[in-house]
């Protein structure tokens, strides 16, 4: 079973504690769908530089296939499920973090462009933590199984899934959706892939109760 934490400050202080000595730690952070996942890995960076340490957070979502991809695919309806990023691409920038001393430009997602950008941010050769996170890290099919072993540090964020359903109806709420259109969108994609995220994910060394 995981290690629980509730307080960021404490989970901070563990990344830090048990980080490799003399290179970079990257630390796999993840969840479903509404977790809180951007939230904890902001204030993780936050927590890490208050005590004098470089880090940044390396979000999955750079890695989302373009809409012309996914309707060529028949997946746009499902944006967000496993099949609709480019794992491979995700696992070869992984291992760069993990290696390299150079700058690495790393992709982003633009929510209100609905695209990825290629080098839209900058991990510096400085970084001693980089915090990746998305829904599917530690997920136990293949080829997401070969993320987990990247990892030096990895944590899982709990939360219960009626909490979940109701962050996912609220967020379509908020994009302007009617309450009918708002359910309809979570049950028809957001829901499953919490709970391909629950189902199916490897058990980690340490939980973040959200």
């Amino acid at each position: 079973m995981p290690n629980p934490f509730n307080s960021v400050e404490a989970l901070t202080e563990q990344l830090i504690n048990a980080a490799p000595s003399g290179r970079r730690t990257l630390v796999g952070l993840a969840g479903p769908p509404a977790a809180g996942k951007s939230w904890l890995a902001g204030n993780l960076v936050e927590g890490l530089v208050s005590r004098g340490y470089s880090a940044c957070v390396l979000p999955m979502d750079g890695f989302h296939l373009d809409n012309s991809i996914l309707d060529v695919r028949g997946l746009l309806a499902r944006k967000g499920s496993p099949a609709t990023f480019d794992v491979l691409g995700f696992i070869a920038l992984l291992k760069r973090a993990k290696q390299t001393t150079n700058d690495l430009f790393v992709p982003i997602f633009d929510r209100r462009l609905d695209r990825s950008i290629n080098a839209g941010a900058l991990i510096p050769q400085d970084t001693q933590f980089v915090i990746a996170e998305g829904n599917y890290l530690f997920l136990d099919e293949e080829p997401w199984n070969q993320l987990f072993e990247l990892f030096d540090q990895r944590v899982a964020l709990s939360a219960d899934f009626e909490t979940l359903k109701t962050r996912l109806v609220q967020r379509w709420l908020e994009h302007g959706h009617s309450q009918r259109e708002a359910t309809e969108r979570a049950m028809s994609n957001d829901i499953p892939n919490a709970k391909t995220v629950l189902e199916n994910s490897r058990v980690v060394e340490w939980c973040f109760e959200s």
